[in-house]
């Protein structure tokens, strides 16, 4: 990928170490650097440098140190927050005038000159009275633009301090800000929001229980005796499971793994007046005397989702060695030895970061329950098919709407494996797709006796001529991979493409390093092979046995 760096400040050593953290986590990034100090002109001129290139990453750092001088400069103190905002909205603008480039922005460190004193905070003419207004509209900006993320580095310098962080007499002297000891702090989160933005993100934790959710052992102790509650160090636990909960409510899946009695450990969570965490909040729970590999083997096989999207938190060094070494993709943090610093070590390695959130990531927990119980049911079937009539499913299909796009976006950037040309769609183009008229959207939910899977699939649609329709992409959800969703689609397709006039079908796949899956997905389903495409004539198309139901939709 592309990334361009602009700022005030020199950011050579900031870029080596972007570069060095991509490569450590598998992204190639290529990254030009602005002259120093040439935000606006290189961004507004349009014959610059920046702008002759294509970039899909732009970051922008603007020093509070040069924000100050501004404002010393300044005619109209009070209003220079709106200036300021204003201006950097118009470059915002600007940069994502191009369809795919995404903007990381460094929100402004704090800097008090104590001119007024202690009062600086509520008089409208004092710079950090101006510094906290800017963060605050552009906080509100990004959240209606999903396409600038901040990089809160303001918070950064609250955990480490101002002077650790930035070195005065290097910037005076060199132009370079961020000290060397910590650019490669930096650089890893910047590369963290960089994987985000790409659906490259943590999605779950699993929880060791004993000393890790609660102080104590309970197959010992008893529930009555384990450490929890708001006093002493058992407030250090309620904190930590309050932290977890809120992770669950913004659609992180919460795992139990632990060497007990389920019943014994479950008691806790239906009993224990001070947990936080209910057994609601759990979408899988095991507890046995197995190895914690091989049950969080089990886990990732229920969830569907890679090692590398997993962090597992336990208190044994032990069990934190052994997982590592037998699933070296899972994160498993160095917990401290005192649980009473857990949560600051935790809030300060930014495991889950996020691009985008939608209301179907909040419902989440519910979701991954339901499938725990598929799979529990399925183990009592030998026939696939009798095991899918059973599931009694049913599929609803729409065309690209407000409520859809976010997750149809989603799926788009996070779908590797059933994605048949992998391109990923924003919002943005999406909401482009759904006014074009030779294009179109189709969208699939499915639901079944155990609950909703939500929206599983799309199709994004090309009319080639008055008689071909070409399937421009195809992704679908790999946790509902062997349900025949794939079949059903495929008829709804057909009936939609003879309601429209259309007698060809034209298919496009493009192989890459994940997608292998779906190399045969169209002769399968009837398609001959043509020149770089596959091709279906509708008349000879035979419907597809599937065991899903049409609920309804608008076609």
């Amino acid at each position: 990928m592309t990334l361009s760096i602009l700022s005030d400040s020199a950011t050579q050593f900031l870029s080596k170490s972007i570069e060095e953290d991509a490569n450590e986590k598998g992204l190639s990034v290529s990254i030009w650097e602005a002259p120093i100090n040439q935000i606006d002109s290189q961004i507004l001129n349009p014959l610059s440098e920046f702008n002759k290139k294509k970039f899909d990453t732009v970051i922008v750092f603007e020093s509070s140190h040069h924000l100050l001088e501004r404002f010393n400069n300044s005619s109209n103190k009070t209003q220079f927050a709106e200036h300021e905002f204003l201006r950097l909205c118009e470059l915002f603008e600007k940069i994502t005038s191009s369809a795919k480039t995404k903007i990381i922005l460094f929100n402004f460190y704090e800097i008090n000159d104590y001119s007024f004193g202690n009062q600086s905070t509520k008089i409208p003419s004092a710079f950090i009275y101006q510094l906290r207004l800017i963060n605050v509209k552009l906080n509100k900006y990004c959240s209606q633009n999903h396409r600038v993320a901040i990089f809160d580095v303001s918070s950064i310098q609250n955990k480490i301090g101002s002077d650790n962080l930035f070195h005065t007499a290097l910037y005076v002297n060199y132009g370079m800000l961020i000290s060397n000891e910590y650019s490669d702090f930096i650089a890893n989160h910047i590369v963290t929001i960089i994987l985000a933005q790409n659906a490259q993100f943590k999605k779950c934790v699993i929880l060791d229980l004993d000393n890790t959710l609660w102080g104590g052992i309970i197959g010992d102790d008893g529930i009555e005796n384990i450490q929890l509650g708001n006093l002493g160090i058992g407030k250090t636990f309620i904190d930590l499971q309050r932290w977890v909960k809120k992770l669950k409510e913004r659609g992180i899946i919460i795992c139990v793994c632990s060497k007990n009695s389920e019943d014994v450990a479950k008691n806790v969570f239906i009993n224990h007046p001070d947990m936080i965490l209910k057994l609601e909040d759990i979408s899988v729970f095991v507890a046995n005397w197995n190895s914690k590999v091989e049950n969080i083997k089990k886990i990732k096989e229920v969830l569907n989702i890679g090692y590398d999207a997993i962090v597992f938190l336990d208190d044994n060094p032990y069990e934190r060695d052994v997982v590592r070494n037998n699933l070296p993709k899972i994160t498993v943090p160095e917990l401290p030895n005192d649980p009473a610093d857990y949560l600051k070590y935790l809030y300060f390695q930014n495991y889950f970061e996020i691009d985008t959130i939608s209301e179907l990531d909040k419902k989440r927990t519910i979701m991954y329950q339901d499938e725990y119980e598929r799979i529990k049911t399925k183990t009592h079937f030998t026939d696939l098919s009798e095991y899918s009539a059973s599931l009694r499913m049913k599929s609803n299909l729409e065309g690209l709407t407000a409520f859809n796009i976010p997750r149809v976006s989603q799926l788009s950037l996070r779908s590797n494996q059933f994605n048949l040309t992998t391109i990923r769609y924003s919002e943005d183009e999406l909401e482009r797709i759904s006014n074009i008229e030779k294009k179109a959207g189709i969208v699939f939910d499915l639901v079944d006796r155990f609950g909703t899977y939500g929206i599983i699939s799309f199709l994004i649609l090309r009319k080639e001529s008055t008689t071909v329709l070409k399937i421009e992409n195809w992704a679908m959800s790999c946790r509902v991979l062997e349900r025949g969703m794939e079949q059903f689609i495929m008829n709804q397709l057909v009936e939609y493409s003879q309601k429209k006039g259309y007698t060809k079908l034209v298919g496009l796949y493009s192989p890459s390093k994940k997608n292998g899956i779906v190399q045969n997905l169209y002769p399968k389903l009837g398609f001959t092979q043509g020149i770089d495409c596959y091709e279906l004539e509708i008349n000879n198309f035979i419907s597809l046995e599937t065991k899903i139901k049409l609920a309804h939709g608008k076609k």
